[in-house]
């Protein structure tokens, strides 16, 4: 039962990342643009993580350590900036198809970095993985919202994300939960008011109609996932972690068809299933290779 609920918790920041593109819609339909919606969502999330640190388990760290969790946060808030671009031009079921090819580029990464060369199972899981993608994003249809740019933001953010899971994998493993969420949140504002300088504070209408979102995107873009995943990851392990998120493209799906009413046609759905499974196989081969179902020490 106990290693149900960390799954559980896993599973859950998996949906809670795939209910963001639909209120992103529904906030660009609203008026509202790119920067003042990803602006608010870090800014947001940010304060919120901080408050609750106030009230948690907190670890003195060096200087060199507080830094490098700064700067692995970056990465992160690129991936707000660029995913949230290509959501401008791409129906949010596209564009979910688009992040989720983090999963081989994590591979890349590692062979890149530790030379790691991909085995014959893994470059099979891949190429199913890709197969299910081009199905996914229906681009052999007429009726295709493929936009060259929206590919562009959208493969953008996925090597972002995956740049993020790997660096923030490898530093603060001793760190609280919250702690370490709330500093990587940090670095991710402070790079995303740069590049866009939340000059809506300073716009009350526009502050105080763009709260909700902020407030809603803020809880399940930034804090929420960080947080269930260092708490359940350690127990479930990063290989059949990986499975567990991935509900973040089932329901991201599901929400758009639902809420936004984007068509979902079965072409779609088969593709959908494709990219499932093969990121079911490349981290069971990771399992049974490593032996990572068990308690692994997850950083």
């Amino acid at each position: 039962m106990k290693n149900m609920y960390y799954a559980g918790l896993v599973f859950l920041g998996g949906c809670c990342y795939g209910i963001l593109s639909t209120f992103v819609k529904i906030a660009y339909a609203n008026g509202f643009s790119s920067a003042a919606v990803t602006g608010a969502q870090y800014l947001f999330g940010t304060v919120m993580l901080w408050l609750v640190l106030q009230f948690t388990k907190k670890e003195k760290l060096s200087v060199k350590e507080a830094v490098k969790l700064l700067s692995s946060g970056i990465p992160f808030g690129l991936t707000g900036i660029f995913y949230y671009q290509a959501l401008q031009s791409l129906s949010a079921s596209l564009a979910i198809v688009f992040l989720f090819q983090f999963v081989w580029i994590g591979s890349v990464i590692e062979w890149l970095v530790y030379r790691r060369v991909p085995d014959k199972s893994k470059l099979i899981s891949i190429a199913v993985l890709l197969l299910g993608s081009l199905l996914a994003a229906d681009i052999f249809s007429s009726s295709s919202t493929f936009t060259l740019s929206g590919l562009m933001w959208g493969i953008m953010a996925a090597v972002s994300f995956a740049t993020f899971l790997f660096l923030s994998s490898a530093v603060g493993s001793y760190l609280p939960p919250v702690q370490k969420s709330a500093l990587l949140a940090t670095g991710a504002s402070a790079l995303v008011s740069i590049c866009y300088p939340p000059v809506f504070i300073l716009e009350g209408t526009t502050f105080f109609s763009l709260v909700p979102y902020g407030l809603l995107l803020g809880l399940f873009g930034v804090m929420l996932p960080p947080l269930l995943y260092s708490i359940g990851m350690p127990h479930v392990g990063p290989s059949l972690g990986t499975i567990l998120t991935s509900s973040e493209l089932p329901v991201a799906i599901l929400m758009s068809s639902i809420v936004l009413s984007e068509p979902i046609p079965p072409v779609k759905w088969t593709g959908v299933i494709l990219i499932l499974i093969g990121i079911s196989l490349n981290s069971l081969k990771d399992s049974k290779k490593t032996g990572m179902l068990k308690k692994t020490g997850y950083q």
